[in-house]
């Protein structure tokens, strides 16, 4: 489909509604490059008209170019400032490009204009859970499923939400909800297996087996129905049934997500050298507002922010994409990947970008003056870190090295951790940030803390006075009861983390000779 004009004679008017139709079915087939062209030729038609501005801006979002359609949306939004469908528009994309208050507002001008819009209530709630207002998230999730019950999306954004409030039950409820309406969900069904206390019935193990046998079920869905029975099984104790599901379940998400072990290790090695040649990091207090907690993913980070989190002073902030944000707007700026561009930097180059940083995530200082930042891989620049905020302390979170991975080898993190899909992968990706780590701690031991989950099951107490006392933070026994925290937690853990600390939770000794491989890539010196 082109939009080109037709031969013979046309008004101006009937071509603009030719183009805007044109442009409309390419919108919808998902060609956003000649919906683009369509609609950039109808505006040159009419310009400053508010609804091609509107589905231009759309267009373009399609393209990945969200500066330009971020424009188009501001241009159609201040052409037609009652439109809530464009006002919905532009507060979702102010979410995703991390203009929360303006996002906000946006979207409750929206909800105000057309209260029974179920999508703008929908993106409201979604951009509260965004900057972590999870329990304020609720009421609007729910207001968009009273207009519109059938949207799945809100219904699965709501029983997240739950979830992360540690509503258990509630959240089981919804996504049980959304699989009475749309059984073939798989996403609704690896929902139920992420609320990591509640166990498959028998029932359930069958329905799954029956689900991955489809063959119209494809993408996501495929997936998360694969992981769910694995999970399903290993509830009933199947353990060799089990594993062979979670090996094929990984093995079929595999190819979605490549990832090379050598290019990464050979990547790491050089971030290493890049900082190992570059001038020591300041001393100054600059960043000690923030504390990182990185590490592979299921070792007990999340743990370990609950916490700290306990703490008045403290801020949980869950995982946040900031400092990569920040890493990638430097690497555009100097045209060369990180960490090419580290011996370039000056002292000034690194603390413009803690400032910029700071800048980013200040909403998470509002309440508390410190915060946590617990986006696993943040390990990769730990360096980077102490260059750009010295007074930040980094905790580096440390499980069993078997558990840990074959805990990743049971989780769909989707695109976020792609070594997570084969156990060998995960060895490598373990070893590189082992040794990276090792490294970076022996050269700032009084910023970098190894936490060490076996030992904080051993000794609570200790490791919690420990732990408080690296981050400069006074003891208080809130603490020693991190399950009684009322923050939402927005990850795999929501669950597990609400329980008191448990000693019991090794899994791998079940799986015998089975992880032996795993055992044995672990145990090879790198």
């Amino acid at each position: 489909m082109n939009c080109q004009p037709p031969r013979g004679p046309t008004s101006p008017d009937d071509l603009l509604r030719q183009q805007v139709a044109r442009g409309h079915a390419c919108l919808d087939a998902g060609d956003f490059a000649q919906a683009e062209a369509c609609f950039a030729s109808a505006l040159r038609a009419a310009p400053g008209h508010p609804q091609v501005l509107f589905v231009h801006g759309l267009a373009l979002q399609g393209l990945g170019r969200r500066g330009d359609a971020l424009a188009r949306l501001r241009e159609a939004a201040m052409a037609a400032p009652n439109d809530a469908a464009i006002l919905n528009a532009l507060g979702s994309l102010l979410g995703e490009v991390g203009e929360i208050d303006a996002a906000l507002a946006t979207l409750r001008r929206a909800c105000d204009i057309a209260p029974d819009f179920a999508a703008a209530w929908f993106n409201l709630g979604k951009c509260l859970g965004l900057v972590g207002a999870t329990a304020e998230s609720e009421a609007p999730l729910r207001r968009a499923l009273a207009i519109a019950p059938q949207m799945e999306s809100a219904r699965f954004l709501l029983a997240e939400a739950l979830m992360a409030l540690g509503r258990i039950d509630e959240s089981a409820a919804e996504y049980r909800e959304l699989l009475r309406r749309e059984p073939r969900s798989g996403i609704a069904w690896w929902g139920l297996a992420n609320l990591k206390s509640l166990r498959f019935s028998a029932a359930d193990a069958d329905a799954l087996q029956a689900l991955v046998q489809r063959r119209d079920l494809g993408g996501d869905e495929a997936i998360a129905a694969r992981f769910a029975l694995a999970k399903a099984l290993d509830d009933l104790g199947r353990d060799a049934e089990a594993f062979a599901a979670y090996a094929s379940a990984n093995a079929f998400a595999r190819p979605r997500f490549p990832w090379q072990a050598n290019a990464f290790a050979a990547w790491v090695a050089q971030a290493v050298a890049a900082f190992d040649a570059a001038p020591p990091p300041s001393d100054d207090d600059f960043g000690q507002d923030v504390i990182f907690i990185v590490g592979l993913p299921r070792s007990a980070s999340t743990l370990t922010e609950q916490i700290l989190a306990a703490h008045p002073e403290v801020e949980g902030a869950s995982e946040l994409d900031d400092l990569g944000i920040v890493i990638a707007e430097e690497s555009q700026r100097r045209r060369a990947p990180f960490p090419q561009w580290v011996g370039a930097m000056a002292d000034s180059d690194w603390r413009r970008l803690g400032q910029r940083y700071l800048q980013r995530t200040a909403h998470w200082r509002a309440s508390r003056p410190r915060f946590t930042d617990k986006m696993p891989n943040n390990w990769m620049y730990a360096a980077a870190i102490r260059r750009m905020l010295p007074g930040a302390r980094i905790v580096h979170c440390r499980r069993d090295a078997v558990e840990t991975c074959w805990s990743c080898f049971r989780q769909i993190f989707w695109s976020a951790h792609n070594y997570s899909y084969d156990l060998a992968d995960l060895a490598a990706y373990w070893h590189a940030c082992d040794g990276a780590m090792r490294r970076w701690q022996t050269q700032s031991p009084t910023r970098i803390r190894e936490q060490v989950y076996e030992d904080l099951l051993a000794d609570a107490e200790g490791q919690t006075r420990a732990l408080l006392d690296f981050c400069g933070l006074p003891f208080d026994a809130a603490c020693l009861r991190p399950h009684e925290a009322s923050r939402s937690v927005r990850t795999a853990s929501a669950a597990q983390v609400r329980e008191p600390l448990r000693r019991d939770t090794a899994r791998t000794s079940r799986y015998g000779d089975l992880l032996d491989p795993l055992r044995r890539a672990l145990a090879t010196t790198r």
